[in-house]
């Protein structure tokens, strides 16, 4: 079995590896906030370009898709042709790619250039993370490293809609694009001179039949996933999602053939590997999905207004942060296999206390659930992500961070339609018995659905009291809340007790990260 044991001899990291942080930080919190930066930039475009509702959705979701889609072939492509190499040139497509996002002229131009943002940016994720593992050879420094980027990926993804909403209010709906811009010339002249290059010296080319069956593969899950998450659990749904298993099955029999495969399936041969990614990626799913519903629960249950509800949102936000900075002390301290089981049931009061309130529809007890669930989230995912990446052969670190923050994608896009599927199955149970007399069939159908359908229905009726209907509405919006909320924490309680047993055949010590 392979060991898990901390290096205090290597060397410590100098003034230029820190200040090579800080370039590729800058760098994944732009990556990471073009993923929401557009959440409130929609109206405007709508008025500007005038998209129907399938290029409406394609402009929202286009950029994940690409990235999803693309992070594993940039990954490996990192480890052979060079890190800092693939890192340049995404840059400098991502630069241009926001260029002819900002200055589209047609909702067709949009869905264009932001796939080539997504497909650039798959790019940054896996070679900033891989050049981060490679540059500090220390593990204490290594994982506080690792937090610091991590802050920074999470960082980018809160403050996004905020940052848009202020350009929005003064500039024109481009201006959310071309902020890219300024970051990444920085990047392209700094890069060179502060980022060492890294490459596997004895690996082949890409082979091209497996990138598109990892494309074949990705693309089809997580679109079937995000449409379930918009409409509603459908069967149709589950045709692109078996199409991409189906073809998921073909991409590793290829892999297991090739002498140089896209993905090195050996790595998940590595317990400690294997471990750390399935409490990752469940981690994420139950994050992802439980946030989303916050977010929905304090403006359509609440009555919060999209700017209040972003502001009661940064006790939560400030915890996130400070413990990407610091969660690097308790991984030191207490070693990865108690930070990460420490942080399980951390989540799993959180999650039960956010449980409690959104059933009770309590604004002062989301947001301390939101808290708790910031304080263990976030060890959890930044030392399973420096094992995933740190258990992983250094030739095959930029493909270890791909698949890493591929199984993020999966367990977001997961965690979104499938807790947002079970909540609707309680919204709808709730609103069946509802009298919705005097409403039109549309209207009712509205109403019926969805919270927000019912928020809308109720705005468009106009009125000094509000509809009789939407009380119950709400009622059933938080019962689903709080069954989601609920079945996280029977699941994390039961995943904390397997991935105890997992990492004790890992043999991974209990007082220490790194991999010799």
């Amino acid at each position: 079995m392979q060991e898990t044991t901390l290096d205090t001899t290597a060397p410590l990291a100098g003034r230029r590896e820190w200040i090579g942080l800080c370039v590729l930080s800058i760098a994944c919190l732009i990556y990471s906030m073009d993923l929401s930066v557009l959440f409130l930039a929609m109206p405007a475009i709508v008025a500007d370009l005038d998209p129907n509702a399938s290029e409406l959705l394609w402009i929202n979701d286009i950029y994940g898709f690409m990235v999803a889609g693309f992070l594993v072939t940039m990954g490996t492509l990192g480890d052979r042709i060079g890190r800092r190499k693939l890192l340049l040139v995404g840059a400098f497509a991502f630069g241009v790619a926001s260029a002819l996002a900002a200055f589209s002229a047609t909702a067709q131009q949009l869905i264009i250039s932001r796939a080539l943002l997504g497909i650039a940016g798959a790019t940054v994720a896996p070679s900033t993370l891989s050049l981060v593992v490679n540059i500090f050879k220390n593990e204490s420094e290594r994982n506080r490293a690792i937090g610091i980027w991590g802050s920074a990926f999470a960082l980018g993804g809160l403050i996004g809609p905020l940052i848009g909403g202020l350009l929005l209010q003064y500039f024109h709906w481009g201006s959310v694009f071309l902020i890219n811009i300024p970051v990444m010339l920085i990047l392209l002249a700094i890069a060179p001179f502060i980022l060492p290059e890294y490459k596997n010296e004895d690996a082949e080319g890409i082979d091209l039949p497996s990138v598109l069956l990892s494309l074949a593969t990705v693309l089809p899950v997580i679109y079937g996933f995000k449409h379930m998450a918009a409409d509603g659990f459908a069967l149709r749904q589950l045709l692109p999602i078996a199409a991409g298993v189906a073809i998921g099955f073909l991409f590793i029999r290829r892999q297991q053939r090739l002498t140089h495969p896209l993905i090195d399936l050996k790595l998940f041969r590595i317990p400690a590997f294997t471990a750390s990614l399935l409490v990752n990626l469940a981690g994420v799913f139950f994050v992802f999905g439980t946030f989303l519903y916050q977010n929905l629960f304090l403006q359509l249950v609440i009555g919060l207004t999209p700017l209040h509800a972003a502001l009661w949102s940064i006790p939560s936000a400030t915890v996130f942060t400070i413990m990407s900075f610091q969660a690097y002390r308790f991984t030191n301290h207490f070693g990865p296999v108690k930070t990460v089981l420490m942080g399980l049931i951390v989540n799993v009061a959180g999650t039960t206390v956010m449980a409690i309130a959104a059933y009770n529809q309590s604004l002062i007890g989301i947001l301390f659930a939101s808290v708790l669930i910031g304080l263990g989230f976030v060890p959890v995912i930044l030392t399973t992500t420096g094992l995933i990446v740190g258990t992983a052969p250094p030739e095959r670190a930029g493909s270890a961070s791909a698949i890493s923050e591929t199984s993020a994608e999966f367990g977001g896009a997961l965690g979104v339609a499938l807790l947002g599927s079970l909540g609707t199955v309680f919204y709808r149970m709730t609103m069946a018995g509802v009298d919705l007399t005097g409403l039109t069939e549309s209207q009712a159908h509205a109403v019926s659905a969805t919270l927000a359908g019912a928020v809308e229905t109720a705005k468009a009726l106009g009125g000094t009291t509000e509809p009789a209907w939407l009380e119950p509405a709400r009622n059933g919006f938080s019962l689903g809340f709080a069954a989601c909320c609920l079945l996280a924490s029977v699941t994390l309680l039961l995943l904390a007790m397997v991935a105890r047993k997992v990492y004790a055949t890992a043999h991974i010590d209990e007082t220490a990260v790194g991999t010799h």
